[in-house]
């Protein structure tokens, strides 16, 4: 019997390795091997055709020194600054809808969720018509308060334009990581409160904000994951324009890949997107990332 029990557990631990190996092979194979590619191509020459050359840092310098690499760093910079405000608003507003809904709180959450899982190009598409100069949206304007708005064709209002359809798209995901940080605070928190007479305003940012810092911090480091990698809307609706204000760091590194032939450049300006990215988060998580129990 026993014998019969050693060989089993041998046998398990077999196929706890086989499976272990299936990840690290495609880890290997998926990852591995594209960032090996990668770190080639950023040290070499090579055009899609023949056999890379290597070419030292040059590619680096080349990067540094293009006017478009800054500007997508700088429309990286902008698009944060209305897209965070607004995101986080949203998604704080969702949750807390959804936490005073007693019925039918999985309809609306699923409801929100669509949009995050929708095609991009689809629904690019219909914000592009709805936020035209003779859209639904300048129509409604135009009869209320007599004015338009020339959301895609001004450089501000462009921007504007991308990280509102960019919001509607992720509002529903982090409202839900909002509302699961919600429903973790212990009510007896919010009656003690309410006994010393602490306005709402205060427990707000007294009591709820600092006990969701967790799903705050992760909303954060979504959201500037987002802002370095946006590519469909500004891509499909604006066309990086107008005078390259929506132009992304994903936008002009297809742009120099697969137009202007020049791989290695475009494998060398997203090396220094990963590393300004990292960067930018390990900063915010270093700044505002606290440990918060809830005893």
């Amino acid at each position: 019997m026993n014998t019969f029990l050693s060989k089993f557990k041998l046998k398990d631990s077999h196929i706890g390795g086989l499976l272990a190996s299936s990840y690290l092979g495609f880890s290997a194979i998926f990852w591995l091997y594209p960032v090996i590619w990668l770190i080639i191509l950023s040290f070499s020459d090579w055009r899609f055709i023949g056999t890379p050359s290597f070419n030292g840092l040059n590619n680096f310098f080349d990067v540094v020194q293009d006017p478009l690499f800054w500007q997508a760093m700088w429309n990286v910079i902008r698009f944060l600054a209305y897209y965070l405000p607004i995101v986080l608003i949203s998604s704080l507003l969702f949750a807390y809808g959804l936490s005073k809904l007693r019925y039918g709180k999985s309809f609306v959450a699923l409801s929100f969720l669509l949009a995050n899982v929708s095609s991009g190009v689809a629904y690019s598409i219909v914000f592009s018509k709805i936020f035209s100069q003779n859209g639904p949206v300048n129509g409604f304007l135009d009869s209320v308060f007599g004015f338009t708005i020339p959301w895609l064709t001004n450089a501000d209002f462009a921007m504007l334009s991308i990280a509102l359809i960019v919001t509607w798209k992720f509002v529903g995901y982090y409202g839900l990581i909002f509302y699961s940080g919600l429903s973790a605070i212990p009510k007896e928190i919010y009656s003690a409160a309410e006994l010393d007479k602490t306005s709402p305003l205060k427990r707000l940012f007294k009591i709820t904000l600092p006990m969701m810092n967790a799903q705050i911090i992760m909303v954060l480091v979504l959201a500037m994951t987002v802002a370095f990698g946006i590519f469909t809307e500004p891509y499909l609706i604006t066309g990086g324009g107008p005078l390259g204000s929506t132009t992304t760091p994903m936008v002009v590194m297809y742009e120099a890949a697969f137009m202007r032939m020049e791989p290695s450049w475009a494998a060398t300006m997203s090396i220094f997107v990963a590393v300004i990215s990292f960067g930018l988060i390990w900063l915010i998580r270093k700044l505002f990332e606290r440990n918060v129990e809830i005893v």
